[in-house]
């Protein structure tokens, strides 16, 4: 069985290439030439250049490889920006992107059995804050960042196409962590180095999904056939963010100094750093998109028909994957 990950050199990527060989899948990797292969290292995929933002030269290229091999059984696209130095690229590459591509594989007839596309619970916003109930399936998409926008988009998109014709599935993971990932390793970092800063005063409850359980729910909606569904995609668990943060300095072995920044501080600093980067055509880790999302108070989310439907019982609860990604970047010397 033939198998194409979009993206395949990032962090979810490359996870999915590696768990596709192991399961023996004739495995492509699309991602740009000249774009490193280190995350893809002791791998050996098909490589596979795909001009997204050129429709028609997409479209030669995906004559070419139908001509050569035939078409992929399955493409799993994860391709796609969570940061950017212009706002409007979010537009560009998670939604005008990914509608080139499918729309290149129809046209070519070259549409798979399966496509999986990888969105975000970013696409739903944060949960009410005063009831703190999960988020569920059939609640109303209300997203605060530039990057859940374009998600949403794309997921607009992919549901208004005939699901008798395109079969897919849309995966909503909340936070990804894991071997390589570089956001939550800031707080790592921050962390070993003796201090803990938070914003507010009243507690954030936040999930997470370790990376190679993200990978499994793929495969299993691909052994499933959960064509035209959507899922949340998390762990199961709920941290409060200073829970969070001791687990973390209990596993780093460290003390560290918390530091309560203020939510109309933090504010103002975001909003700073956002224009000054705009000015230089840079993002700042700092923006408000990154305010949105750190001032959010629930990331509770539903994922009962994940578990019903997939079987999905998640194999790294967070202290265990924690273990291991800590394991990981100390091997890495990242800390």
């Amino acid at each position: 069985m033939k198998i194409l990950i979009t993206g395949a050199n990032g962090f979810i990527g490359s996870f999915v290439v590696e768990e596709a060989i192991n399961r023996g899948f004739d495995t492509w990797a699309a991602m740009r030439s000249n774009s490193s292969k280190a995350n893809l290292a002791g791998l050996n995929p098909n490589f596979i250049d795909l001009p997204y933002g050129n429709i028609d030269e997409l479209k030669k290229i995906l004559l070419k490889q139908k001509e050569s091999f035939g078409k992929w059984d399955y493409v799993v696209h994860t391709m796609g920006l969570t940061k950017c130095k212009q706002k409007t690229d979010f537009d560009v590459v998670n939604f005008q992107y990914t509608q080139n591509l499918i729309k290149a594989l129809i046209e070519t007839e070259m549409v798979p059995d399966h496509f999986v596309y990888m969105s975000s619970l970013s696409v739903f916003g944060d949960g009410d804050k005063i009831t703190l109930k999960e988020i569920r399936l059939d609640d109303e998409p209300k997203p605060n960042t530039y990057y859940g926008m374009s998600k949403l988009k794309s997921e607009r998109f992919i549901q208004s196409l005939d699901p008798d014709q395109f079969h897919y599935t849309i995966l909503r993971p909340t936070g990804v962590y894991g071997p390589k990932e570089k956001d939550y390793f800031v707080m790592l970092q921050t962390l070993s180095n003796h201090l803990n800063p938070g914003i507010g005063y009243t507690p954030q409850y936040i999930t997470f999904i370790y990376v190679k359980d993200l990978v499994k729910t793929i495969f299993l909606s691909i052994e499933k056939k959960a064509y035209g569904k959507a899922y949340f995609v998390a762990d199961g668990d709920v941290w409060t963010s200073d829970e969070y943060a001791e687990l973390c300095k209990r596993l780093l072995g460290v003390k560290a100094l918390t530091l309560k920044i203020p939510e109309c501080v933090a504010k103002l600093v975001c909003y700073t750093f956002d224009k000054i980067g705009g000015l230089f055509g840079v993002t700042p880790t700092l923006n408000i998109d990154k305010y949105n999302i750190l001032v959010a108070k629930n990331w509770k989310c539903d994922i009962q028909p994940l578990k019903e439907e997939l079987g999905f019982v998640a194999d790294y609860p967070l202290e265990k994957g924690m273990i291991e990604c800590i394991d990981w970047y100390k091997a890495n010397k990242w800390l």
